[in-house]
């Protein structure tokens, strides 16, 4: 059942920080009956994407009555954020995180984390003093236990940077940025249902796309700088965790093909000292394609546990 919101639903303003001379954008949706933990919300890599991937998810949010502040960010070489021509590493991401924590947020906040940006939530909490900034996670789809915890080759990944930051790179993220190839990945990889692959999803990831600078983030990520054994990292998380699977949650990557949505999750929750967790309808990309469920399930785990 949709709950009705009882004060109008907040638009959001976007506004801009500098950090480390970049300019970095985010969006801030303040309900006038805010309540004192704020959300910050943490965008997927990948051809066209940025902060607006969260927006379904925000405004299901205040349509369901929960009024917590959110704020949502772009992270560097996204969105409308600076695209400085660099080799991103979970560990830059995680730094601007934790300055925008600091110095924006200024307050403990829950960490949404979608998908394989679990480790820059992994760096974050790495870092000193970001543990004071964070009051708990949300864990959308997070990637295979297997791939989680397998140390990759430092060399392979710089060699895989230095095929994409090529002429092969550009032509590739042109080809890659086509509507016909968009469709073919999101119903191959992302989507439990080929009709949920919509023209609000397709034309977004279009036009976040358009900028040729936007491919040195998500040649970053194919370049597998995020890929490291996080096992101990993981079971050093003191804050409250909530895991959130589909039913469908598959792997791109070959370590992970093997486990089942189940196993995944009860590897997470066996790790994870205050880890919950659950499964709902969907695949892999749960805020956009589950919004209401999504929501539902994160809401319903925040107020007890969190307390908020």
């Amino acid at each position: 059942m949709t709950i009705t919101s009882n004060f109008p639903i907040p638009s959001a303003t976007t506004e801009f920080y500098s950090w480390r001379n970049y300019r970095c954008a985010y969006d801030y949706y303040q309900p006038n009956q805010a309540s004192d933990t704020p959300l910050v919300l943490l965008h997927p890599i990948g051809v066209g994407l940025s902060r607006w991937f969260w927006h379904r998810f925000c405004q299901q949010w205040y349509q369901a009555g929960y009024s917590q502040p959110i704020y949502n960010p772009d992270l560097l070489g996204c969105g409308d954020s600076d695209m400085p021509h660099v080799a991103y590493h979970p560990t830059d991401w995680a730094q601007q995180l934790n300055y925008f924590l600091h110095t924006i947020v200024k307050k403990p906040a829950i960490v949404v984390v979608q998908g394989a940006e679990l480790p820059v939530a992994l760096s974050l909490i790495q870092l000193p003093d970001a543990s004071n900034y964070v009051k708990g996670f949300v864990l959308s789809g997070p990637p295979s236990w297997a791939v989680m915890t397998q140390e990759t080759s430092t060399l392979k990944h710089k060699l895989a940077w230095n095929l994409f930051d090529s002429p092969f790179g550009r032509l590739f993220y042109r080809y890659a940025r086509r509507r016909q190839f968009l469709r073919s990945f999101s119903a191959k990889q992302l989507f439990a249902e080929p009709e949920d692959i919509d023209d609000q999803w397709l034309d977004s990831l279009q036009n976040g796309a358009v900028d040729t600078a936007s491919r040195h983030a998500v040649f970053s990520f194919l370049s597998g700088f995020w890929r490291q054994d996080y096992q101990q990292v993981i079971a050093s998380i003191q804050q409250p965790t909530l895991v959130v699977f589909g039913e469908q949650a598959s792997s791109i990557s070959r370590e992970g093909k093997t486990e089942t949505p189940e196993q995944r999750l009860d590897y997470y929750i066996k790790h994870l000292p205050q880890g919950q967790g659950c499964k709902i309808p969907g695949r892999n990309v749960l805020p956009y394609e589950s919004t209401a469920a999504f929501v539902s399930v994160v809401a319903d785990w925040i107020n007890p546990t969190v307390k908020i």
